[in-house]
């Protein structure tokens, strides 16, 4: 049984490996560069979790395998839960980070430091070619700070210091980061879910 998850992106592929590995034994997870190319539609989804399903709905129907997709973002209390599903592209220029984090930083340097309240929201999706379709979605919450610290993330981490810690989702290990954070929450909890949906199908 093979399970795709709709990524070309190497770390959520280990990750999800290694939380399947022992879970449902006998599947092989595989990335967007293990299947044939398909058009991929844009994120055109008003939340999280409609642009995760879209993802998810569109690998099972291209390639025929259960498919998993994620898709997450910071929401920022002082914005209205901006920039939400809009963080990879906030400045215009999708995946400019340093673009991205400067435009919010500028956005929200007048905000007292009490009020720079965010959350990192992962929505995750399972969808499988007969039409089964499981979505949940997890956050991390902390704050945003006035200047970046750390290499060790992306996007936004450099500028997010998570709840009860003093150091920013950049300045964490790899492994401490997986963890805690949303997108690692997310797929501990999805696991159980894939397993019951492809146990089902392999039984």
């Amino acid at each position: 049984m093979r399970l795709l998850l709709a990524t070309r992106n190497g770390g959520k592929l280990a990750e999800l490996r290694r939380l399947l590995e022992a879970a449902v034994p006998g599947v092989e997870v595989v990335g967007l560069g293990d299947v044939e190319d398909y058009p991929e539609a844009p994120e055109s989804g008003a939340t999280f979790a409609e642009n995760a399903l879209l993802k998810a709905r569109e690998a099972a129907r291209y390639t025929g395998l259960p498919a998993v997709a994620d898709d997450s973002g910071l929401t920022v209390d002082s914005l209205n839960g901006m920039p939400g599903v809009l963080s990879a592209r906030w400045s215009g220029r999708h995946g400019d980070d340093d673009a991205n984090t400067a435009l919010l930083l500028g956005q929200i340097a007048d905000v007292p430091d009490e009020r720079r309240g965010a959350a990192f929201v992962c929505a995750a999706a399972l969808v499988t070619p007969d039409g089964s379709e499981h979505v949940l979605e997890r956050e991390w919450r902390g704050r945003v700070i006035r200047e970046k610290r750390g290499t060790n993330g992306f996007g936004y981490d450099p500028v997010f210091v998570p709840e009860g810690l003093e150091v920013t989702s950049a300045e964490l290990a790899p492994e401490e980061k997986d963890a805690r954070s949303h997108r690692g929450q997310a797929f501990v909890a999805l696991v159980p879910v894939i397993a019951d949906v492809l146990g089902a199908r392999q039984s």
